[in-house]
């Protein structure tokens, strides 16, 4: 399988998912010239993408759609709820509907060889979801733009060789910045975005002995730093059972701007 992201951070997101024959994209939310780019560095193109998996309708997440679904003509995979939201969007412009299916919750669906599950999540939005992918053995869990979590996520998203887990926030940053009230609120609410903390303990909980790769996305520009991400999950993870040393799990911090490294399992 291969792994990449393209863009993870609170003003757009985009992740590439494949095998050797079938490749996906979660989320289209940055522009397509981004995403071009991104798909350049991995030895793709548009032209190879199966699919694209949408988590929910924020802007950050689907702002590419409109264009690539009218030049490209890629099938779209939402829950019900979201693609009613997607077809009623202004910022997708006309496109043809008819490209917008339809997905359940916790049901496998096959796009090649790829086995691609969608799990309910906590966020302000019409029915937001976090995917699992698998393909010869291999397990990609990706889960971003989550409140909090529960049994039943942990559930759907262990046993995974690569994680994208959100570490959206530092909490002491967040109260004392600039946001306005409600917006704080919103955020730290369980309809929100998990914290650095948070996000390190639902790693914690997803750790196993095969982890490949851990990548910490959809960081916020006004309340977090990368470093500051990456060394508050690291102390969250210490003392595990499996390492001593986090290099071990390989983890990173997703970059905003310009493609991660390409992760091949």
């Amino acid at each position: 399988m291969r792994f990449m992201t393209i863009a993870s951070g609170s003003s757009g997101n985009c992740t590439l998912v494949g095998s050797d024959t079938t490749t996906i994209l979660v989320d289209a939310g940055v522009s397509k010239k981004k995403i071009q780019e991104g798909l350049r560095s991995a030895d793709c193109d548009l032209s190879d993408i199966s699919g694209i998996f949408v988590t929910h309708e924020h802007i950050d997440h689907v702002r590419a759609l409109g264009v690539i679904s009218r030049s490209l003509s890629i099938p779209i995979y939402a829950t019900e709820d979201t693609c009613h939201m997607l077809a009623g969007m202004k910022e997708m412009g006309v496109f043809d509907e008819d490209l917008l299916n339809c997905i359940d919750t916790d049901r496998d669906i096959n796009i090649g060889d790829l086995t691609i599950n969608a799990h309910t999540i906590w966020h302000d939005a019409a029915d937001p979801v976090c995917y699992t992918i698998r393909a010869g053995g291999r397990k990609i869990s990706i889960a971003t733009d989550l409140g909090d979590y529960d049994e039943y996520l942990i559930n759907a998203l262990q046993g995974a060789d690569v994680l994208l887990v959100e570490a959206n926030h530092d909490v002491r940053m967040l109260q004392v910045g600039p946001y306005p009230y409600a917006l704080k609120q919103r955020i730290l609410s369980k309809r929100g975005h998990l914290s650095n903390e948070r996000g390190g303990q639902l790693i914690r909980a997803l750790l196993n002995d095969h982890i490949r790769h851990i990548s910490l996305g959809h960081l916020s520009r006004e309340n977090n730093y990368p470093d500051l991400a990456y060394e508050t999950v690291k102390l969250e993870l210490s003392c595990n059972g499996y390492t001593n040393d986090v290099r071990d799990f390989d983890l990173t911090v997703a970059t905003r701007d310009c493609p991660g490294k390409l992760i091949t399992l």
